[in-house]
């Protein structure tokens, strides 16, 4: 089968594959395009997940990625699946024509993040990942800001991610906190906030880290911090927790520069808490009006995420985060597990 692109003259159809936690986001999400795409399938090798979210959508269901290649359904095939499944499962469904949209992060392993970037390239499809939290509003404003150079010279850049998953999170799904099929903290829950730092001020230059599985029964780490030195010769600080008490408690980036001071705090860098330059501009007193009330860390970037997807499989707009650019933040995550099992510092770019 040949990838189909552009897409054009009917809708972009989508088959969703892993229907537990974040799926419910990609259902909304496609909701919000009917008539540019559709939901077309939907797999999960569990009976009652698959069974659930047939009965919520009315689309097919499948019990394996494999029966559902064997289809001709889906246009693209969306990687909601547990992390470590992500490289072969997107090189199954490249092999056999089909776009790929991954969920963060792409993979758990550099080498496997490498090949499945090549295998979708010489397969002639487009491979998407899921970074929805650069498309929140707050996050928008302070890109703008930094693209605008009005922080002149970045100094540091601070991110807090302080929140909570208790050990019956982990028992509820045995992948999590596995080395092979998750990573800890860093790689699930912060990839996101390490994205932004990268996004936003990187390349990163190096990066020296420590974790630590203080609390909970998992392989990986449910503590980290990072210490990154930017190319552009700026410093910057990645603290994360799974441990905080009762409730998730702070998700927020701190940017200091000669020339302006951005904090965007609340649980999920939901809400813009101070923003200050020394050169005003129009709309700076409005700038907290990017705030937003939410009690999901997933923020509302599924629906803009997708909306870009569509478009560029319609050959009107380019990937915003395509697989090059997924490997970015897995790179930087990557070099902390080195910098913390190794206890030195690790350069960038990797090398084997």
């Amino acid at each position: 089968m040949q990838a189909p692109f552009p897409i054009t003259g009917r809708p972009v159809r989508f088959a969703l594959v892993g229907c537990g936690r974040i799926s419910g986001n990609h259902l909304e999400a496609l909701g919000q395009h009917a008539g540019r795409a559709e939901l077309a399938a939907v797999c999960d090798n569990r009976p009652a997940a698959l069974a659930a979210a047939v009965a919520r959508t009315g689309v097919p269901g499948f019990d394996s990625l494999e029966a559902l290649l064997a289809t001709e359904l889906a246009d693209v095939v969306v990687l909601a699946t547990p992390s470590g499944l992500h490289p072969r499962q997107a090189m199954a469904a490249a092999r056999t024509g089909r776009h790929v949209l991954t969920e963060k992060p792409m993979a758990t392993k550099w080498d496997e993040g490498m090949e499945m970037v090549r295998v979708c390239r010489e397969a002639g499809i487009k491979l998407f990942v899921v970074k929805q939290n650069r498309l929140n509003a707050t996050m928008q404003r302070l890109k703008g800001a930094v693209d605008a150079g009005r922080f002149g010279r970045i100094y540091m850049v601070n991110v807090n991610v302080f929140w909570t998953r208790p050990q019956s999170y982990y028992d509820d799904a045995p992948w999590r906190g596995r080395w092979d099929m998750d990573g800890g903290a860093f790689l699930n829950q912060a990839s996101h906030y390490v994205d932004m730092v990268d996004w936003l001020v990187g390349p990163v230059d190096n990066v020296h880290a420590y974790t630590a599985t203080l609390a909970r029964d998992i392989e990986a780490e449910d503590t980290g911090v990072m210490s990154l030195r930017l190319r552009s010769g700026g410093l910057a600080s990645i603290n994360v927790t799974m441990l905080t008490h009762g409730k998730n408690f702070e998700g927020s980036i701190t940017l200091l520069g000669e020339r302006g001071t951005v904090r965007v705090g609340g649980v999920a860098v939901n809400r813009i808490e101070h923003w200050e330059f020394a050169q005003p501009q129009p709309g700076d007193d409005e700038a907290r009006s990017a705030s937003y009330a939410t009690q999901s860390v997933y923020g509302f970037g599924h629906p803009l995420y997708y909306a870009n997807v569509i478009d560029t499989l319609r050959g009107e707009a380019s990937a915003q985060v395509d697989g090059y650019e997924g490997l970015r933040s897995l790179e930087v995550v990557i070099a902390a597990y080195r910098s913390a099992r190794d206890g030195v510092r690790v350069g960038l770019p990797l090398v084997f």
